[in-house]
């Protein structure tokens, strides 16, 4: 029995729904034109059906295992309906209702890190196509989301010495008042060690001097012999430097002296006078080379034997 109750209830129920969609009104259908439609709450309710088509067919495109002709039909597709909401919209303001362009983001696009980016006509497909889900990865379209490598511009020269300043100099590496305590500590420190130097020095030369001009002789292995010798070596170090220079110097020109004096000419030098007279000649024979030919130079030169001429 139980079964016969439960196929019973099963036809009162397909029975029950079959009445009331006879009771139900044939579905309308959206209107192809926009324009056609005079009444702004349906504009609404055929704006509605199309953000639920654009979600579902969003939601499909997601999937990369559909393949590549399926994916860019559905893009092709979300594609189509935004274009139409964008109708539905316009014709929506146009019957007094709400401005929906003012919160649309239609011009925008998201890449593949999900970073939004405008870009108005991306494909060449017409102003305002857009990329969804998977379909963003097929070949072809990664390369428009692609950012390309930035160029490196290179710097002109006025462009670098437009950014020199005086603080590329160092003339403010004082304001911030960080290095004047610095240099002045050390500043003090080296002028103490140099006074304190000079007269330790000016000291032990002082007592030598006096030991010597006294007469009187340190000990030999005495701290005090050691540090005057030392003094008087560095005092007098400088002329000794200046007399060995002096006597180098003369020594050269004494021998460059002797060398002179003992040269022999072997051959006899020409005078000024013949050498002037040389210089002409060789000028000549260039000219006469220059600006006539061997044989009429041969013939001159048989003229001037048979005339007895030396020039």
């Amino acid at each position: 029995m139980a079964r016969n109750e439960e196929k019973a209830q099963s036809m009162l129920n397909r029975f029950i729904t079959m009445k009331q969609d006879e009771k139900r009104k044939p579905r309308e259908r959206r209107p192809y034109l926009a324009s056609e439609c005079r009444d702004l709450a349906d504009a609404d309710r055929w704006r509605g059906e199309i953000l639920r088509e654009i979600g579902v067919k969003v939601a499909e495109i997601q999937n990369e295992g559909l393949g590549e002709h399926r994916l860019r039909d559905l893009n092709d597709e979300i594609n189509k309906l935004l274009r139409e909401r964008g109708h539905w919209e316009r014709r929506i303001l146009e019957l007094g209702g709400r401005d929906y362009s003012r919160s649309s983001n239609a011009a925008l696009m998201t890449d593949l890190d999900g970073n939004i980016v405008a870009i108005p006509n991306p494909s060449g497909r017409g102003p305002g196509y857009r990329y969804f889900g998977a379909a963003k990865k097929l070949p072809g379209v990664r390369e428009l989301f692609d950012k390309p490598p930035e160029v490196r511009k290179r710097r002109t020269r006025y462009e670098i010495h437009k950014r020199i300043n005086a603080g590329y100099y160092g003339y403010y590496d004082d304001e911030d008042g960080v290095l004047e305590p610095l240099e002045a500590a050390a500043e003090k420190r080296m002028r103490d060690e140099v006074v304190t130097e000079w007269h330790r020095v000016e000291k032990v030369r002082r007592e030598a001097m006096k030991n010597v001009m006294s007469g009187e002789v340190a000990a030999p292995g005495g701290r005090g012999g050691e540090t005057a010798r030392e003094v008087l070596i560095e005092e007098v170090e400088e002329e000794v430097e200046e007399e060995r220079r002096l006597e180098e110097e003369k020594m050269e020109r004494e021998r460059g002296e002797e060398a002179g004096r003992e040269f022999i000419a072997h051959v006899p030098l020409p005078d000024e006078k013949e050498i002037e007279r040389m210089v002409l000649e060789k000028k000549k024979k260039e000219l006469l080379s220059k600006y006539t030919s061997d044989t009429l130079q041969g013939e001159q030169k048989e003229a001037k034997e048979m005339l007895n001429v030396q020039r």
